[in-house]
């Protein structure tokens, strides 16, 4: 599949800046406008990352799945939840399923501000919501130990 030279600089740009902030950039898939991929940093930190031919912004994702008995629980934080979207400047997306639930954290930056320091600041931002959400939700974080998290 052939990317026009914008897509292409996108991509290698988006690369670029991920490994200079100590990230792996790993999977990447290429579809028709779009591609997407994974990042983790060398503290097991992981997220996704998305960039569409239409968009002007460049996206990042962290997705928490459970199971469809969660519903009640998560209905009753989700108030909360979007408040720690608001503080950190996300948004975010719930979708149920017969088999899961899924609620996913965004974060998005302007490709025309994409420096290091802008996505340096973004992803502390956006680290810090997951954890945010993760504590909210009162999910351990990796190597969590004695009850902290």
């Amino acid at each position: 599949m052939k990317f026009s030279k914008l897509m292409k600089e996108r991509i290698r740009r988006t690369t670029v800046l991920f490994r200079e902030l100590g990230y792996e950039v790993h999977g990447g898939e290429m579809q028709e406008d779009s591609y997407s991929a994974g990042f983790e940093n060398e503290d097991g930190f992981q997220g996704g990352v998305f960039i569409d031919r239409e968009s002007k912004f460049l996206e990042v994702g962290f997705t928490f799945a459970f199971s469809p008995a969660l519903g009640p629980f998560l209905r009753d934080r989700i108030e909360e939840l979007t408040q720690v979207c608001y503080e950190y400047g996300c948004y975010l997306n719930l979708q149920t399923g017969p088999d899961e639930i899924t609620f996913s954290l965004f974060s998005k930056l302007y490709y025309a501000g994409l420096n290091y320091f802008a996505l340096k600041e973004t992803l502390r931002d956006f680290r810090e919501a997951v954890e945010t959400v993760q504590d909210v939700l009162e999910i351990p974080t990796q190597g969590a130990v004695d009850g902290d998290h």
